[in-house]
C-alpha cells in the first residue's frame, strides 16, 4: 500500500505502516487545520525552502514574492514615485488583487498598511523567514473572508542554537541602484534537548536609489522609436512648467494656454518643448529625467521568538518583530497652478504684452491663472517610514488525541509620509513674489536661495493601524473510515482592527476644524480630513477531511463570519466641514462560505485533486468611513470634458492631469457597501511518469459578484455626457480659485473573472558533474477582467486595459542547478514574462508625434496601437559552502546576466512617474553582480 508524500516536489510510495515506524511528524499545511504528514493534498501549496529562495538571489521578501511565477497586479516600490505606492510594496496572486491576497506570519495575520487587510511586504524580515507556502487557492473558509486569492505563509526560523553573521551587496552594472545587508542572529537552547529555544536576530537592508537621468531608455518624456516602417516620438510632457505659462478663460467660456516666454525669446526654455494646437501655445515641461526609478530605501528589522516544550502535551511559544522601513521617493519639481490677478503687476508686465500673438484681446478675458514649475526648489520629495510591531503568544499540543492550539496576536503598523524636499508653503512662497525677488515667468536656475526658505520640511499625514486578534483550534479523530481516520477541525477567532488616518494642518488647510489656517503645500493639495474607524467581526469555522478509500481522500469545511458596522469618531457635516458626534457608518455584514475538495490517486505515481468554494469580502473602512475630499490629479492627460457654452469649461485647463475628487460611502441599508462575493474552483494533477520527473498542473478559477471598485478614470473622460454628473466646480486652496474636478465614486456594481493554469515540473538526475535539478514554474493567464454594467467588459489579459493595468499571459521561470558536491553549485535561470498590447493613445491625448523626415517634431499628435515586447531575463548563481570552517557560505551571481532593457511602453497612466517603460512589469536595474555570505559558530 502507498501513500503520497512531497519530498522535493515529487510524488513517491512509501508504506504507511513504515511512516509511522519512522516517528514522521504531522504539521500543519497551510490551507488545513488539520495536521497530517507532509503531503500532495486536494489544493495546490507551492513551497520554497530555505534553498530555493537563496537561489532566487532576492534581497528582500518584496523582490522574493514579487518574482514569484504566480504573482501579477502588486504594488512595486517605483509606484511610490508619484504614483499609488505611497511607500509599500504589496503580493496580488494571480493579479486578483493586494487585497484578496492574505499574507501570513507563522499563519497568523499581520497588521494591514490600510484600513483593509493588504500587508506591506516591507515590515517582513527576510534575514528571519526560514520558508514561504504559497496556496494558489482560495481559503476564506479557514482563514477568513478575504482570502479570495489565496494565502502566502511566511514560516519564520526557530531553533537556531549557534550564532550566525550574513551580508550581501549588489551593485548595476551602470550606475545607480546599489544595495547591501546584513545580520546577525543567536540562538540558545535545543528544543529537541534542552526543551526550549530562544533566537534573536537583527537585520539592516539598504536599497540605492536608481535615478531616469542615468538610464537612456527613461531619461526623457521625448523617445524617438520606430513602428510599422515609421519613426514616431514620444511626448510625455507636463503643462507646469519653468518659465511658467498661462491659462486664460475667455468670457465666451473658452479656454487659452500659452508661454509668454515663448513669444518673448522666440524659443522654449531649456528642458521644455513646444506644443501647438489651437488652444495651446505653449512649452511643456520634459519632467522624466528628473524621477526616480527605483526609490531609496533602508529597514531595519528585529525578531526574537521562544518555543518551549512544557512536557510531551503542551507546548508554549511567542514571537516577536519589530522592523523601521523607510523610503524616500523624489520625483518633478513642484507643479502648481496659481491664480494671476488681472490688475496685478505680475499679468500687466508679463501676459498682456503678447495677448495679440495668440489672437486674444484683453477685454476677451474673464480670469487667469499660471502653470508654473518650481526648478529652483528642487525635486519634490516624501519620507515614507512605516514601523511595524508584531507580538504572538500561544499555546499548542495534543491531549486525550485532541490536536489543540490557541494564540493570541497584537499587530501595528505606523506609517508617517513627510515633506522633505521640493514642496513648498503658499504663504511663504506669496511673499518672496511680493517682495518682488522672484519671477514665474522668469529664467530658472538662479532663484534656488530665494525659494529655499518656501521649501517645506514637514509631517504630510501620520497612518496608524492596530489589529488585536484572538484565535483557537481543536482537531480530533472522528472514526476509522476505510482509507484511515476521518478527522474534524473546529477553529475560531475574533478581531478588533482601528484605523486612524491624521492629515498634518498644512494638509488639511483651512477648514471648520482650523479656519484661521491659511497655507497649503504647493506641489500637492490640502482639503485632506482625518478619519478614526474601528470595526470588529469573529468568525467560527469547521473542517471535515476523511479518507474515503486509500487512494481517494474527501475534504469539506464551511465557515461563519460576522462584521460589526465601522465605528468613526471623525464624521464631518457635508453641508459646513463641521466635526458631529461619533457614528456607525456603513452595514454590519454577516455571511457562510463553504469548500469543498478531493484528493484522488487512481494508480501509482498519479494524483488529481480539486476543491470548489465560496468566500466574501467587507468593504476596507477607509472605503465606508473616509469623507469626500480633493484626491490629487488623474495619471493621465486627459482633454476638458466639457465644453463652451457649458459654464464649467471656463474652469477647466485644456488637455492635461484633471483634477479628481473621492471618498467613501457611509450610507446604510441597500444604498450602503454590501460585502463582495466570490466562487472559486482549482482542478490539477501530478504525474511522476519515471523516477525522478514530477509533472504538476493546476487549472484555477475566481469569479467575484458585487466587486467594488472605484470608477475608472478612463470612463467618465471618455463619454463625458454618460458621466455629466460628476463633473463639478470646487474651490482649491492653493490654486487661489475655482476648478473643474471629477468625482471618481466607490461602488458595488463591478465584477470581475480570473483564470488560468499554474505549472510545477521538476527534473532530477545524476551526472558525471554531480547532481542535476530542473525546474520549470509558470502561469497561463486565460482569463483577467472587469465588467461594470453600461460600460465595456474590460480585460488585461495580453492589453493594458481601462483599469491602466496589463496582465502578461505567461510568467515562467525554468532553473537548471548543479551540484557537484556538497561544496559547491551553480544554477542558472530564465525568467519570461510575455508582451502585451499597449495603451492606445490617440491624437487627443498629445502624447505621441510622427516625426518628420529631417528629424524635427511637428505641430499636432498622432494615435498609435502597438505592442510591449516581451522581457526575459538570464541569472547566474555560483554558490560555495565550506563545513569545515564555521560552516562558511559565499555566494556570488549575477542578475540579468544579458542586460536586458526594459521593453518600450508609450503609456501616459498607471504605475508610477516614469516614462519611456512600465516599471510594474520590467526591472530598470540592467546587470547586477551580487555576493553573499553567512558564518556561523
Amino acid at each position: 500500500m502507498c501513500m503520497s508524500m512531497a519530498i522535493g516536489g515529487s510524488l513517491v510510495c512509501a508504506p504507511a505502516a513504515h511512516a509511522q515506524d519512522a516517528g514522521i511528524q504531522r504539521v500543519e499545511i497551510t490551507g488545513s487545520a488539520i495536521k497530517r504528514i507532509a503531503k500532495e493534498g486536494a489544493l495546490p501549496v507551492q513551497f520554497l525552502s530555505a534553498a530555493d529562495i537563496q537561489k532566487t538571489g532576492a534581497r528582500s521578501v518584496e523582490e522574493l514574492v514579487q518574482s514569484l511565477t504566480a504573482m501579477q497586479g502588486f504594488v512595486t516600490s517605483s509606484e511610490s514615485v508619484n504614483g499609488g505606492g505611497g511607500g509599500v510594496q504589496t503580493a496580488s496572486l494571480h493579479n486578483v488583487g493586494a487585497a484578496y491576497t492574505l499574507v501570513l506570519l507563522n499563519g497568523r495575520r499581520l497588521a494591514s498598511y490600510g484600513s483593509g487587510s493588504a500587508v506591506n511586504l516591507a515590515s517582513i524580515p527576510m534575514t528571519a523567514v526560514e520558508r514561504v507556502e504559497v496556496l494558489t487557492d482560495g481559503a476564506s473558509t479557514l482563514y477568513g473572508s478575504d482570502a479570495i486569492a489565496g494565502v502566502i505563509n511566511f514560516i519564520l526560523k526557530k531553533n537556531q542554537q549557534d550564532f550566525r553573521f550574513d551580508a550581501g551587496a549588489s551593485r548595476p552594472g551602470r550606475k545607480g541602484g546599489q544595495s547591501s545587508n546584513f545580520s546577525v542572529s543567536k540562538g540558545f537552547g535545543d528544543l529537541d534537548q534542552d526543551g526550549f529555544n530562544v533566537l534573536v536576530t537583527y537585520a539592516r537592508d539598504n536599497q540605492g536609489e536608481l535615478n531616469a537621468k542615468d538610464r537612456d531608455f527613461a531619461k526623457s518624456g521625448l523617445r524617438q522609436f520606430s513602428e510599422n516602417g515609421k519613426t514616431y516620438s514620444t511626448y510625455l510632457l507636463a503643462a507646469n512648467t519653468a518659465p511658467a505659462s498661462a491659462t486664460l478663460s475667455l468670457k465666451d467660456n473658452s479656454v487659452k494656454i500659452f508661454s509668454p516666454n515663448y513669444y518673448k525669446d522666440g524659443k522654449c526654455a531649456p528642458d521644455t518643448a513646444f506644443v501647438g494646437t489651437s488652444d495651446d501655445k505653449s512649452c511643456w515641461y520634459d519632467y522624466a529625467g528628473t524621477v526616480q526609478l527605483i526609490p531609496k530605501s533602508v529597514r531595519d528589522s528585529v525578531f526574537s521568538s521562544f518555543n518551549m516544550k512544557v512536557n510531551d502535551e503542551l507546548s508554549v511559544f511567542g514571537e516577536l518583530v519589530l522592523s523601521k522601513f523607510t523610503q524616500t521617493a523624489r520625483y518633478a519639481p513642484a507643479a502648481q497652478r496659481l491664480t494671476l490677478p488681472l490688475n496685478g503687476d505680475l499679468y500687466a508686465r508679463e501676459v498682456l504684452p503678447y495677448l495679440g500673438k495668440i489672437g486674444v484681446a484683453p477685454g476677451d478675458v474673464k480670469s487667469a491663472s499660471m502653470n508654473i514649475r518650481f526648478t529652483d526648489a528642487g525635486g519634490r520629495a516624501r519620507d515614507y517610514m512605516t514601523k511595524a510591531k508584531h507580538l504572538a503568544l500561544g499555546a499548542s499540543g495534543v491531549k486525550n488525541g485532541f490536536d489543540y492550539s490557541a494564540s493570541l496576536t497584537h499587530s501595528e503598523n505606523s506609517q508617517e509620509s513627510t515633506f522633505v524636499a521640493g514642496f513648498l508653503s503658499k504663504n511663504a512662497y506669496n511673499d518672496i513674489v511680493a517682495s518682488g525677488k522672484f519671477n514665474p515667468f522668469g529664467p530658472s536656475g538662479s532663484a534656488a536661495a530665494v525659494l529655499a526658505p518656501a521649501i517645506l520640511n514637514t509631517t504630510e499625514n501620520t497612518t496608524d493601524v492596530t489589529l488585536d486578534r484572538f484565535s483557537a483550534s481543536l482537531a480530533h479523530a472522528l472514526f476509522e473510515a476505510p482509507g484511515g481516520a476521518s478527522q474534524l477541525a473546529l477553529s475560531t477567532d475574533y478581531a478588533r482592527q482601528r484605523y486612524d488616518f491624521m492629515p498634518s494642518p498644512i494638509s488639511q488647510g483651512s477648514n471648520a476644524q482650523q479656519p484661521n489656517y491659511t497655507d497649503t503645500p504647493l506641489g500637492d493639495s490640502a482639503d485632506h480630513l482625518p478619519v478614526r474607524a474601528s470595526r470588529s467581526n469573529w468568525g467560527a469555522s469547521a473542517e471535515w477531511m476523511t479518507p474515503v478509500s486509500k487512494s481517494l481522500e474527501l475534504t469539506a469545511a464551511a465557515r461563519y463570519d460576522a462584521y460589526s458596522a465601522v465605528k468613526n469618531k471623525m464624521v464631518f457635516d457635508p453641508s459646513d466641514g463641521k466635526l458631529l458626534p461619533a457614528a456607525e457608518q456603513g452595514n454590519a455584514n454577516k455571511k457562510g462560505t463553504y469548500k469543498l475538495a478531493f484528493r484522488f490517486i487512481p494508480v501509482d505515481n498519479v494524483l488529481l485533486r480539486g476543491s470548489y468554494g465560496t468566500g466574501f469580502k467587507v468593504a476596507s473602512m477607509d472605503s465606508i468611513a473616509s469623507p469626500v475630499v480633493q484626491a490629487g490629479n488623474t495619471s493621465g492627460s486627459y482633454a476638458c470634458p466639457v465644453k463652451a457654452p457649458d459654464p464649467r469649461a471656463a474652469y477647466c485647463t485644456g488637455t492635461t492631469q484633471q483634477y479628481l475628487l473621492s471618498g467613501g460611502n457611509n450610507l446604510t441599508g441597500a444604498s450602503g457597501l454590501r460585502p463582495e462575493r466570490s466562487q472559486q474552483y482549482s482542478i490539477g494533477m501530478r504525474v511522476d511518469p519515471v523516477k525522478n520527473l514530477s509533472l504538476g498542473l493546476d487549472l484555477w478559477s475566481v469569479k467575484m459578484k458585487d466587486q467594488l471598485t472605484t470608477l475608472p478614470e478612463q470612463f467618465p473622460f471618455a463619454d463625458p455626457a454618460k458621466f455629466n454628473n460628476n463633473f463639478s466646480i470646487v474651490f482649491d486652496q492653493g490654486i487661489g480659485a475655482n476648478k473643474l474636478v471629477t468625482l471618481l465614486p466607490t461602488f458595488n456594481l463591478a465584477a470581475a473573472r480570473y483564470g488560468g493554469i499554474d505549472w510545477d515540473h521538476s527534473y532530477t538526475v545524476k551526472t558525471g558533474l554531480g547532481k542535476l535539478d530542473l525546474k520549470w514554474n509558470g502561469t497561463y493567464m486565460l482569463k483577467s477582467e472587469v465588467e461594470v454594467p453600461g460600460s465595456p467588459t474590460e480585460s488585461s489579459v495580453g492589453r493594458f486595459d481601462a483599469y491602466n493595468n496589463a496582465t502578461s499571459r505567461t510568467v515562467s521561470r525554468l532553473s537548471a542547478s548543479l551540484a557537484s558536491s556538497d561544496r559547491y553549485s551553480n544554477t542558472l535561470a530564465v525568467n519570461f514574462r510575455s508582451g502585451y498590447q499597449d495603451q492606445v493613445l490617440t491624437p487627443e491625448d498629445n502624447a505621441l508625434k510622427l516625426v518628420n523626415a529631417d528629424g524635427s517634431l511637428p505641430v499636432g499628435f498622432v494615435g498609435l496601437t502597438r505592442k510591449v515586447k516581451s522581457f526575459t531575463t538570464v541569472d547566474w548563481q555560483t554558490r560555495m559552502q565550506w563545513k569545515q570552517y564555521s560552516n562558511l557560505t559565499i555566494t556570488a551571481g549575477i542578475r540579468n546576466l544579458l542586460d536586458a532593457d526594459p521593453p518600450l511602453s508609450i503609456r501616459t497612466a498607471g504605475g508610477g512617474n516614469q516614462a519611456g517603460y512600465d516599471a510594474r512589469y520590467a526591472s530598470a536595474l540592467g546587470r547586477q553582480f551580487y555576493v553573499n555570505g553567512g558564518v556561523s559558530f
